[in-house]
């Protein structure tokens, strides 16, 4: 069943800033996408946009449908009640998003106050469930934000997420600044927990590598735009797009040794959302570029079944000719 059916998805900002341009994603229940890219290249703002949470003045046009129901249209109330109850967000930097001046107990069940209607007593009962369910004793309810460590402050994040057993999870990078070790710990409780309740997850990363080995299917954003999307594994071991091979060519892989020592990385940064060039906007920093990549702007084709890619170098049908080596603006292999 689809859970979330994002179609024809912009985002712009006061000022013109196009950070979201035309995306399609679709997430069943129970399913795990991965949504990977630069800063800057739209992830962040593509999962506050899920349940209206921009700025005021920013425009945004498409269809965002969530169980059917599309939130772009909804008026506040039910908006209102969507939020934490259908949807939730596991934001990045559990610290900065913790109240500090608040227990965490009863930043947990605040939600459940709210959205469930509970009494104060069953709201305390809930909490402690929740706890334990991430890996915490239910004692830990009375402690503030700064008496936990990173890695626990992150399973109260989630624990806050799973309080009014939402359809749809979404977390944006919630393994930032966390050691390997407990980055682990985070990521297999997150895998866990969507199992166990078939909810639908998208995790937002910069880390190709850790959305591969946690999610069924990723997708690759530049510019504001969906460039590859197909089976997570996959697109991280044969990607199809310069882009989304650069991402994956940028961390070492065990038993490789060339990129043990010679990791390959990516020139220049993405483009200004107020000033994203023409055609492909990757083409700048693309090393298999032709003629016409400044120009014409090519949508998603199938790479694979499954598989798609926005590369002239993918055939637009299967048999087709791809450009010809001689025609790139530089002889190098694809990153």
């Amino acid at each position: 069943m689809t859970l979330l059916d994002v179609t024809d998805l912009t985002v712009t900002y006061p000022g013109g800033a196009a950070a979201v341009r035309g995306v399609d994603l679709r997430l069943d229940a129970g399913q795990k996408l991965g949504v990977a890219g630069e800063s800057g290249c739209g992830k962040s703002t593509l999962a506050l946009a899920l349940l209206r949470l921009l700025p005021a003045g920013t425009k945004v046009t498409g269809r965002i449908l969530l169980d059917g129901e599309d939130v772009l249209t909804m008026r506040w109330g039910r908006l209102r009640a969507v939020r934490w109850a259908g949807a939730s967000i596991v934001f990045q930097g559990a610290m900065h998003s913790l109240n500090p001046v608040h227990r965490i107990g009863d930043q947990i069940a605040e939600p459940i106050l709210l959205h469930r209607g509970e009494t104060a007593a069953g709201a305390r009962r809930r909490t402690g469930e929740l706890l334990e369910h991430v890996g915490l004793p239910a004692a830990r309810a009375s402690a503030y934000p700064h008496e936990l460590s990173g890695g626990q402050r992150q399973r109260v994040m989630i624990a806050m997420a799973l309080a009014c057993d939402p359809r749809l999870i979404v977390a944006d990078e919630p393994t930032t600044a966390l050691d390997v070790m407990i980055q682990a710990q985070i990521l297999r409780l997150i895998e866990q927990l969507v199992a166990e309740q078939d909810v639908g997850l998208m995790m937002i990363s910069h880390d190709l590598s850790v959305l591969a080995d946690l999610c069924d299917r990723l997708a690759v954003m530049y510019a504001g735009r969906v460039v590859e999307e197909g089976p997570a594994r996959e697109v991280h071991e044969n990607a199809r797009h310069p882009y989304a091979a650069a991402l994956s060519a940028a961390f070492p892989r065990i038993g490789d040794s060339a990129s043990r020592f010679a990791p390959r990385g990516l020139p220049g940064d993405p483009p200004d959302p107020a000033a994203v060039p023409s055609g492909c906007a990757f083409h700048p920093r693309c090393p298999v570029s032709v003629d016409g990549c400044d120009t014409v702007a090519i949508g998603l084709r199938e790479a694979a079944p499954g598989h798609r890619a926005a590369c002239v170098h993918v055939p637009e049908e299967p048999g087709a000719a791809t450009p010809a080596s001689g025609d790139t603006k530089d002889a190098r292999s694809t990153p």
